[in-house]
Parts: structure tokens; C-alpha cells; sequence
């Protein structure tokens, strides 16, 4: 599939045949961007690469054209900077250290996490866990380039980020560096509307008021299977789930999101993800 360059297009890819691979598969697919984990994300250890992986990755990465500034990495799931469990705060902690560390030796810049769960202690407790565990977090790394992204999250399980308020107090409040990933699925869980004019002016407002437009350095692109504030952060393949093409045609019509990645985050394999990224392409980026 021809990759169409006006777009930052890609999808979360496997890392199991080597970081290398990542780049020739994203071209094989369509998207000239990716996510992938640097280690195994249900385990605390985080494996370096050797030297040998991290040249055989940059020269793909040259070979492909694809900019680093495009490419991206996600958190482990064990991580929960908001937990009340001092062990698995601790270990979350050492985690995301090792995290941003193979995110240097790898040229990426940008690491996504989710901000954690309270799991029941209350946002106030949540939110003030969350700031303390990444100040220690940079005080380790504070030469680091490495920027950390806070995405939004469904409104469940005590997670704090459902709503731009919470990430724009840990933006005040964290000395470190800083921004946003936007996931649509996650969104319209928690109420944010992007299949309307109005609904996409709230959410601009909201975004201005808060974190800023300029501080979503990635899209999660992924439709949903719920409908609108169900809270259950199901994602579903582009134009099958509840926001559907006329949804994300309308969000994407917004040029404040035009030049950010779309990463998907949907369900299925490469070829799956080629699909969605042929619908996205020829169902939606081309007809707004």
C-alpha cells in the first residue's frame, strides 16, 4: 500500500521479530508512523537493546523515511503511578525510568502512559501519587530528551485522566517534560462527542482551556464499541464501532488534528490494521 505523506498515519506494532522489523512492516502496511512496546508490557523487568539492535533500528528507520519525531512507545500495563500499594508504586516508578532509558538508546522521544488508578483512595490522593512518583522519576533521568505523554483514559477503575482537567494539573505540577496523546475510543467513554460540530467545539474549548492543542503530540485513532460515555473502553476497527466514518470524518475535518499521528490501537493483526488504515485513507482523509 502507497503511503500517503500529506498524513501521519500508523498503528501499534509487534516488536517479537526486532525493533528493525518495525519500520519495514509499518511501510508494508500503509502508515509512515508507529507505537510499539519496548519490552514485554505484563512484566516489571525492561530488556535493553544491544548495540547490534539499536544500529540494525536506526538504519530501518532511514531506509523506511520514517521521522523519529513520528514515532512512539507505550508504557508497560503494570505501571500505576497513582497506586496506593507502595510496592507496585515503586516498582512503577523503577519501570518508567528503565522505560525512558531504552527510549534514548532507541532515538524515540516520546513514551505514553496511562496516569494510574487510585483504585478507590480518590482523585485528590490519585492525582497528588501521580506528581510526586514522575518528579522522581526525572530526578533520575533529568537530562533525559525523553518526553512523557499522559493520554486520556476511560472513567473506571479510579483512573484519574478521564477529563482534561486531571492532565492539565499534572502538566502545573510535574517539573519534568510533558504532553498529551488523545485516544478517541477513550474520549467518547467519557462523554467527549467528536461525531458532532458542537461536540468538537467543546472538546477544542476544553483542550485550549487546559492542556493546550499544541501539547497532543499523538492521536489513538480507535472507534468504540460502546456508545457514547458507556465508560467500558472497548475499542472497535475504523467505522464499526459507535463513532463510525461520519465521526471521524468530522473530527479529522478539525485542522487543529491534521498534523497530529494517528496511531490505531485497534483490534487484529497487520493485516487488519492495513485495512483500517485503507478506510482511513480512502473513506475519510480524502473526503474532508
Amino acid at each position: 500500500m502507497k503511503v500517503d505523506r500529506r498524513f501521519k498515519i500508523g498503528a501499534h506494532m509487534p516488536v517479537s521479530k526486532g525493533f528493525y522489523k518495525v519500520p519495514y512492516e509499518t511501510k508494508e502496511i500503509g502508515g509512515n508512523s508507529f507505537q510499539i512496546f519496548n519490552h514485554s508490557p505484563r512484566t516489571w523487568k525492561c530488556s535493553w537493546p544491544n548495540d547490534k539492535e539499536i544500529t540494525k533500528f536506526k538504519n530501518s528507520m532511514r531506509d523506511c523515511q520514517i521521522n523519529f519525531d513520528n514515532a512512539f512507545v507505550h508504557s508497560g500495563y503494570l505501571v500505576n503511578l497513582a497506586s496506593p500499594k507502595d510496592d507496585v508504586w515503586e516498582k512503577s516508578i523503577r519501570l518508567l525510568i528503565e522505560e525512558i532509558k531504552t527510549c534514548e538508546l532507541l532515538g524515540l522521544k516520546y513514551l505514553n502512559i496511562h496516569p494510574g488508578s487510585h483504585l478507590g483512595e480518590g482523585e485528590e490522593y490519585g492525582l497528588k501519587r501521580i506528581i510526586t512518583a514522575l518528579n522522581r522519576v526525572f530526578k533520575v533521568v533529568e537530562n533525559s530528551d525523553v518526553i512523557i505523554l499522559l493520554e486520556n483514559v476511560s472513567p473506571k477503575g479510579g483512573n484519574i485522566g478521564y477529563k482534561f482537567e486531571h492532565l492539565g494539573y499534572i502538566m502545573s505540577e510535574f517539573k519534568g517534560k510533558v504532553a498529551i496523546t488523545y485516544d478517541t475510543c477513550h474520549g467518547f467513554d467519557a462523554g467527549y462527542d467528536i461525531t458532532t460540530h458542537l461536540g468538537m467545539k467543546k472538546l477544542i474549548e476544553e483542550i485550549e482551556q487546559t492542556v493546550r492543542i499544541e501539547n497532543i503530540k499523538m492521536i489513538h485513532l480507535n472507534d468504540s464499541k460502546y456508545p457514547l460515555a458507556s465508560a467500558k473502553d472497548r475499542h472497535e476497527n475504523i467505522g464499526k464501532g459507535y463513532i463510525g466514518i461520519n465521526g471521524f470524518r468530522n473530527f479529522l475535518s478539525f485542522e487543529e488534528f491534521q498534523n497530529i499521528p494517528l496511531i490505531l490501537e485497534t483490534p487484529g493483526s497487520n493485516l487488519e490494521h492495513a485495512e483500517d488504515i485503507r478506510i482511513l485513507q480512502t473513506e475519510i482523509l480524502n473526503k474532508i
